[in-house]
């Protein structure tokens, strides 16, 4: 049984269809690139899969189970996290309190243990600040952890925001354009933390990238996406050099 299945979504804004029969199978630990030019509905399937928006017709399934409609907050309590093209950090909050707030869905002192100073309380608290603190290791910014958010490098701030997507401990992580506005440098920094990750955890992960160095490095699968319709899908040195992608997406060049 496929991880998340999606089948035939379709989605309309108004009178434009902007989705139409879109398909998709991720298994446990399988990397899928889904390619494509600006406007080509890469975004929009992530809020349809995400809960974001309900799809005008098809479904979607996360582990056999339809989750077509549910709120976005009960997909994520599922399993599914995700970052986003815009990131969204505040930024006078800390390294450490941005990550440490998205463990709190799955923290269960209650009422009384947010008003008093109980013992679950202290337990459970400390215990999300352990792993909070775990996972900006892993992604290589734990020196910045009581620093505001706000001061960090470009490149930095975008490993807070997988950090705080993946102290969840979600069974898919979707990445919407990670790489966007990154040097070279950061960009293989990135390439390194996810492939980390990956093997640590055997994570699935859906992302959406222009990057082909980042494409081919890192997905065992890739979709090109053209007018929200599946153009081809396959190999990532396939799909890559598919004439109908080249005219479509790279115009003959790469990055």
């Amino acid at each position: 049984m496929a991880l998340l299945e999606v089948k035939n979504m379709g989605h309309n804004f108004g009178g434009l269809r902007a989705v139409n029969e879109y398909n998709l199978t991720l298994e446990p630990g399988q990397i899928t690139g889904l390619i494509g030019p600006n406007g080509a509905g890469k975004t929009t399937i992530f809020n349809l899969i995400t809960g974001i928006y309900t799809p005008t017709d098809g479904d979607v399934f996360f582990e056999g189970k339809s989750i077509r409609g549910k709120r976005t907050s009960e997909i994520a309590g599922l399993g599914l996290a995700r970052t986003f093209q815009e990131m969204r950090l505040w930024r006078h909050m800390t390294v450490l309190e941005h990550v440490k707030m998205a463990r709190y869905s799955k923290l269960t002192y209650g009422m009384i243990g947010a008003l008093f100073d109980t013992p679950k309380r202290n337990r459970e608290e400390a215990a999300a600040t352990e792993m909070a603190m775990e996972y900006l290791k892993i992604f290589r910014v734990d020196q910045y952890a009581d620093d505001l958010v706000g001061n960090l490098p470009y490149g930095a701030q975008r490993r807070v925001e997988m950090a705080r997507a993946m102290v969840t401990e979600p069974k898919v992580l979707f990445l919407d354009e990670p790489t966007v506005g990154m040097t070279p440098e950061e960009l293989q920094g990135i390439i390194d933390v996810v492939k980390l990750v990956h093997e640590r955890f055997n994570l699935a992960i859906f992302l959406i990238e222009h990057r082909l160095k980042f494409v081919r490095d890192l997905c065992t699968h890739v979709q090109a996406l053209v007018f929200g319709e599946l153009l081809v899908e396959g190999d990532p040195d396939v799909v890559q050099n598919h004439p109908k992608v080249i005219e479509a997406y790279l115009g003959g060049e790469e990055d």
